[in-house]
């Protein structure tokens, strides 16, 4: 029996020694984060499972301690009692401590669920670099528009500084996803969504699609490369000055179901992401913006002078 009893402790001990230890790689980079926003979902976990321990190891050890005390043997001491009235500081027990637990989750779960709002921008003292993401089948694009190039399942940005991410789909609804620097938001055609991430240091970080959307989901990997402002910005310099440039008809070519790797391109048709979201009826996500609202509120008073016009013309033709 004790020999058993070490060969189990050794097992449960190599499972929690390869499970930290694999918390610590790329593949598992939600536990490695890399950024305010991961590191904060970090918190979040944490905390949630912690709490979740709280009645998990108890039931378990419990759950042990019965099974071995009252085990069928002949010689066996543990009592036997099959008539017991009502216990009220057992009830308080089994019944308090979860419901306690539950709403100290609750709480804390809404507070990080403000805090992590995908569409609220950062604090930084730096100017957010906007990059627009757009899911295809199957590969990802990814436009620069105040820098106005393009590339294809890859890109970069500075380091400390943040990111703007605006996303639709022209394909089948996907998710983007860089598990080091924070959670997943849906891409979807005829939406614009809007996610804000930052990395606290340079380094590749492994992204890729979250959500199967055809035979070759599973190659809609990319890489987000954070590096120095220096190195970013000779970046664009250098796609600016030797690569192609991404054209109407050419976008129309890369959108059709088909893998490739990685592409770069030197200029982009103006326009083109909002003519992505406008292509299947637009609908604004979290990225709600002001000139959008504007825009939008003066078609709706051209319409409504419209109509009045149509009225009062309507109007006359009868008194006459």
């Amino acid at each position: 029996m004790a020999t058993k009893m070490r060969r189990w402790a050794a097992a449960v001990s190599l499972v929690a020694m390869t499970v930290l230890m694999a918390g610590c790689s790329d593949k598992f980079g939600v536990l490695n984060p890399k950024g305010a926003v991961g590191k904060q979902q970090l918190d979040l976990i944490l905390i949630s499972t912690a709490l979740c321990l709280v009645v998990i190891l108890p039931v378990l050890v419990i759950t042990f301690v019965i099974i071995w005390r009252y085990r069928q043997r002949t010689n066996s001491k543990a009592m036997y009692a099959p008539e017991w009235e009502h216990n009220t500081k057992l009830e308080v027990t089994w019944w308090g401590i979860p419901i306690l637990i539950i709403a100290i989750l609750a709480v804390i779960t809404i507070n990080y669920t403000y805090k992590l709002e995908p569409s609220k921008a950062l604090e930084s003292a730096e100017k957010p670099l906007v990059i627009q993401v757009t899911s295809l089948d199957w590969k990802w694009l990814f436009q620069y528009p105040d820098q106005k190039i393009a590339t294809v399942n890859y890109f970069e940005f500075p380091a400390n500084v943040p990111v703007r991410f605006e996303l639709t789909s022209d394909a089948p609804m996907n998710s983007f996803w860089i598990p080091q620097l924070g959670g997943q938001i849906y891409t979807m055609s005829g939406m614009k969504m809007t996610l804000n991430l930052i990395a606290d240091e340079p380094g590749d970080y492994m992204g890729s699609g979250a959500n199967f959307s055809g035979k070759d989901f599973a190659k809609m990997s990319f890489v987000a490369k954070a590096t120095s402002k220096q190195d970013f910005d000779k970046w664009v310099a250098d796609i600016k000055r030797s690569t192609p440039k991404l054209t109407d008809e050419g976008y129309a070519q890369l959108a059709k179901p088909s893998t490739t790797d990685t592409m770069e391109f030197s200029d982009i048709p103006d326009g083109l992401f909002d003519r992505i979201v406008n292509k299947y009826g637009a609908h604004e996500g979290h990225s709600s913006s002001s000139e959008h609202n504007e825009h939008e509120g003066m078609d709706m008073d051209a319409d409504m002078d419209m109509s009045n016009m149509d009225m009062d013309a309507t109007a006359s033709e009868h008194h006459h």
